[in-house]
C-alpha cells in the first residue's frame, strides 16, 4: 500500500491527504476539493502552481509548453502530473473560492450506448444511460473519463445535457479525429447496446452566480457540448442573464443544434446565437464570416464587467483568452476549457 502525505494548499488553507501513487489533483477531486483543472495530462496548463515547501514531486510525463524546464526547476508543478512523496505545501496560482469547496464524488460507472449519431460530417452526438450505478451527480458543464477499450487509456469529453433524472441519461458531443484512439472506434464500432466504463464529474467549466454580469460564450467544434449544457440549465432555471453565444465552424455542414439555440433564443429573451463561419462555402450565407475571434472583436467594443466562457480547438481557445481582456473582461472571470487532442493517435 502506497504511503500518503499531507499537501497543503494556499492561500484557502485546505490541507488533503495524497497516496504516492495518485496525483495530487486526483486526491483532491477525490476529498471533494475543486482545484482549477482541464485536460488532466499535462497539456493545458491550467492547474500549474507553485511548491512552497518540500521537494519531493515526480512528475508524469506532461508538455513542456505547459511546464517548461525553467519553470519546473523554480518550483513549478503541474498538480495533474504530480505526486507527492514527502508532505509539501503549495501555492495555488488560479484557484476559485467560489469553487474549491463544491466538488462531487469521483465515480466509476458503467454505460450502455443508446444512439451514436452524426450531427455533424466529423462529430458525433452519443447518448448513453447510467447501467451501475444508476445515478450520477454533475454540475453543468463538466466531463466525464471514459476508459477506451482494449487499452488502459481514457478521453475526457463533456456532458451536453444538465443532469441524469432522465433514465439516468447522458449526452456528449464529440470530434471525430481520423487517427483517434477513441473516436475512430467511437465512429467505425461503437453500437447501441455496446457498455463502456467512465469516471467523473471533472471541470471547473460551470456557470458562477454573478447575475448582474453579461455573459459571453465563445466556442467551437466540440466545445458546443459543455456551453449548450450552461444554456440549457440556464433556460431550466429561469436564468434571463444578457448572453451571446459565438460559434465558429469553417463552413455551413460544420454547424450543429442550429434549431435547438434557435429555440432557446425565443426561451431567453436576452439571449442570441451568433453562428460565424470562416471559410463560408456559398453565397447564401448571411450570417458572420471569419475567425470567431474576430467577429467577436467586431461586434463587442465594450465587455467591461462581463463572464466569457471559452471551450473550443487550442487555437481557438489562446485567441480568445489574448482578446477577451483586451476587450474589457477581467482575467478572473475569464473561464475556459481547452480541448486537447495530443495522444489521441
Amino acid at each position: 500500500m502506497a504511503d500518503k502525505h499531507v499537501v497543503r494548499f494556499e492561500p484557502v488553507g485546505i490541507e488533503i491527504e495524497v497516496d504516492e501513487d495518485q496525483t495530487i489533483l486526483r486526491a483532491a477531486a477525490e476529498q471533494g476539493v475543486m482545484l482549477m483543472h482541464g485536460c488532466k495530462e499535462g497539456q493545458c496548463a491550467s492547474c500549474k502552481s507553485f511548491i512552497l515547501d518540500g521537494d519531493d514531486v515526480e512528475h508524469d510525463r506532461y508538455s513542456t509548453f505547459a511546464l517548461p524546464d525553467f519553470e519546473k526547476d523554480e518550483g513549478y508543478t503541474l498538480l495533474c502530473r504530480a505526486h507527492a512523496y514527502e508532505d509539501l505545501t503549495i501555492e495555488l496560482l488560479n484557484y476559485d473560492e467560489e469553487m474549491i469547496h463544491s466538488g462531487l464524488p469521483i465515480q466509476e460507472a458503467v454505460v450502455e450506448v443508446v444512439s451514436n449519431d452524426h450531427v455533424t460530417h466529423d462529430m458525433r452526438h452519443l447518448v448513453v444511460r447510467l447501467v451501475e450505478p444508476e445515478t450520477l451527480k454533475f454540475f453543468p458543464g463538466q466531463y466525464l473519463d471514459f476508459s477506451v477499450p482494449g487499452t488502459e487509456e481514457t478521453r475526457s469529453f463533456s456532458m451536453a445535457n444538465t443532469n441524469a433524472r432522465e433514465g439516468g441519461r447522458l449526452e456528449f458531443v464529440i470530434k471525430v479525429y481520423p487517427d483517434g484512439l477513441f473516436s475512430n472506434f467511437l465512429d467505425t464500432r461503437l453500437r447501441a447496446g455496446d457498455r463502456l466504463e467512465v469516471t467523473g464529474p471533472f471541470g471547473v467549466f460551470t456557470l458562477r452566480d454573478n447575475p448582474e454580469a453579461r455573459l459571453v460564450f465563445v466556442g467551437g467544434g466540440a466545445g458546443m457540448a459543455p456551453i449548450l449544457a450552461l444554456l440549457r440549465s440556464m433556460a431550466e432555471r429561469g436564468i434571463d442573464r444578457k448572453t451571446t453565444f459565438y460559434y465558429g465552424a469553417r463552413r455551413r455542414k460544420d454547424l450543429c443544434f442550429e434549431e435547438e439555440l434557435r429555440a432557446l433564443e425565443e426561451k431567453l429573451a436576452d439571449f442570441r446565437y451568433v453562428p460565424a463561419l470562416s471559410e463560408p462555402d456559398s453565397e447564401d450565407w448571411d450570417g458572420e464570416t471569419g475567425l470567431i475571434t474576430d467577429v467577436l472583436r467586431r461586434r463587442e467594443a465594450d465587455l467591461d464587467g462581463a463572464d466569457a466562457y471559452v471551450c473550443g480547438p487550442p487555437p481557438m481557445v489562446e485567441a480568445a483568452l489574448e482578446l477577451l481582456p483586451a476587450l474589457g473582461v477581467a482575467d478572473k472571470r475569464v473561464f475556459y476549457d481547452k480541448f486537447t487532442t495530443t495522444g489521441e493517435g
